[in-house]
């Protein structure tokens, strides 16, 4: 493969990963088969950073016309979840109805595939943004801020394809199953993406915390996934990219 061959896989890679994790209609290069998003996955990191920027954006812009950093922090955490698409919030609330609702296996993953929202979901929602936002809040500093959104929302994600390369999907359908299984080459570049954005974020000593963090989070979340539903499926997906985001950005609250 020549230089500029591949560039263009790079590219093509990027753009899916950037469809499947938001709502900007750059299209995937090319009509997507088995495996390519498993393929694609490296670049989720990148995309993370691409939802993590107009966040920081419209944080820098409403400090700029003196909002203080509490509604400032609610409209950039606005701005994160509209160019998501609030995908990740679904799969958050999904998540917990299901395990929360469930009494087996087969109800839990009803329930999750039910678009309502139920009283567990509800409530993960109210918890996950007011960590986020108080956390945001916290660190106030806009230049602080968009560097701490940038971190969490490429940390978060770059956890995602290693998490769907060790735990098997739940069932034969649905976006995790028909993503298919990354290789292990996609999830040690998301991880290396994810690590180096700490490094820059944090430092080193405090990225190797964060990434012990997510670690732990991630297995907990896998053991849990496994044993209740046996194993993952794009919700169970979404909601570790929540928990992740809240944990980087808990620690960049708590450096301040």
């Amino acid at each position: 493969m020549n230089y500029v061959e591949l560039l263009g896989r790079i590219v093509a890679d990027i753009k899916v990963a950037v469809s499947l994790a938001t709502i900007v209609p750059v299209g995937p290069a090319k009509s997507l088969h088995d495996g390519e998003i498993a393929q694609a996955s490296w670049a989720l990191p990148v995309a993370g950073l691409l939802v993590g920027l107009p966040g920081a954006v419209v944080y820098a812009i409403a400090h700029r016309v003196g909002l203080p950093a509490e509604p400032a922090a609610v409209l950039a955490l606005a701005a994160t979840v509209l160019v998501t698409g609030a995908i990740h919030e679904d799969g958050l609330a999904d998540t917990l109805d299901g395990l929360g609702g469930g009494k087996s296996r087969d109800s839990r993953l009803e329930i999750m595939r039910d678009s309502r929202i139920g009283t567990y979901g509800a409530c993960a929602l109210v918890i996950s943004i007011t960590l986020r936002w108080s956390a945001l809040a916290t660190i106030a500093e806009p230049a602080a801020v968009a560097t701490a959104l940038l971190m969490a929302h490429a940390a978060a994600r770059a956890a995602l394809p290693v998490f769907m390369w060790l735990i098997p999907p739940a069932r034969p359908d649905g976006l995790s199953a028909g993503a298919g299984q990354p290789s292990p080459q996609s999830a040690i570049m998301a991880v290396s993406l994810g690590i180096l954005c700490l490094v820059i974020g944090l430092g080193p000593g405090k990225a190797i915390m964060g990434l012990i963090l997510l670690s732990i989070g991630a297995l907990i979340w896998g053991v849990i996934a496994t044993r209740q539903i046996g194993g993952q499926t794009g919700d169970i997906l979404g909601a570790l990219e929540q928990a992740g985001e809240i944990a980087i950005l808990l620690m960049a609250a708590a450096s301040v």
